[in-house]
């Protein structure tokens, strides 16, 4: 079940990631680094940071995906599932009794016996914060760009 979809979505966020740099690295070559005004940089640098942002997201969500088909390969050594044999956490392996993905904070999560959770250590815990971090800057740069470019059009205007 949660196969499909973690894949699904890394392919979106690759593909999202393509397209920012493409956008990002066009915009420059296109309008030439030097002549450059302050805003086009900004919205260039937002573009490359949310490319890095979607780049991390999908890198985690390959990782849960690939946690996620580990726990579900059956036969031998399949009980406790091996994302959920994380070291110090030996003890609570032994009383798991399935998995979620969270999205945010991405993360797989094993499920114990009385409602009990624990994140094992499938997706580093980086993802998430380095995730949000850059796709905020991104959207800072992309907001200051797009102040800037309404006080020169007012400026321009008056």
């Amino acid at each position: 079940m949660w196969f499909p979809l973690l894949m699904l979505l890394a392919l979106v966020g690759a593909v999202t990631a393509f397209a920012l740099v493409g956008y990002g690295l066009g915009t420059l070559a296109r309008a030439g680094m030097r002549r450059t005004e302050r805003e086009v940089w900004l919205r260039c640098l937002g573009a490359l940071l949310g490319a890095v942002a979607a780049a991390v997201y999908a890198w985690g969500l390959l990782l849960a995906a690939g946690a996620v088909l580990d726990a579900d390969d059956g036969g031998t050594d399949s009980s406790p599932p091996r994302p959920c044999r994380t070291p110090g956490q030996e003890e609570r392996a032994l009383h798991v009794v399935g998995y979620r993905v969270d999205f945010v904070p991405l993360r797989f999560v094993c499920e114990t016996k009385g409602g009990g959770s624990y994140a094992a250590r499938s997706v580093p815990a980086y993802v998430t914060p380095a995730a949000l971090g850059c796709a905020l800057a991104a959207a800072m740069c992309a907001g200051t760009a797009a102040v800037g470019s309404k006080r020169r059009t007012e400026a321009r205007t008056s």
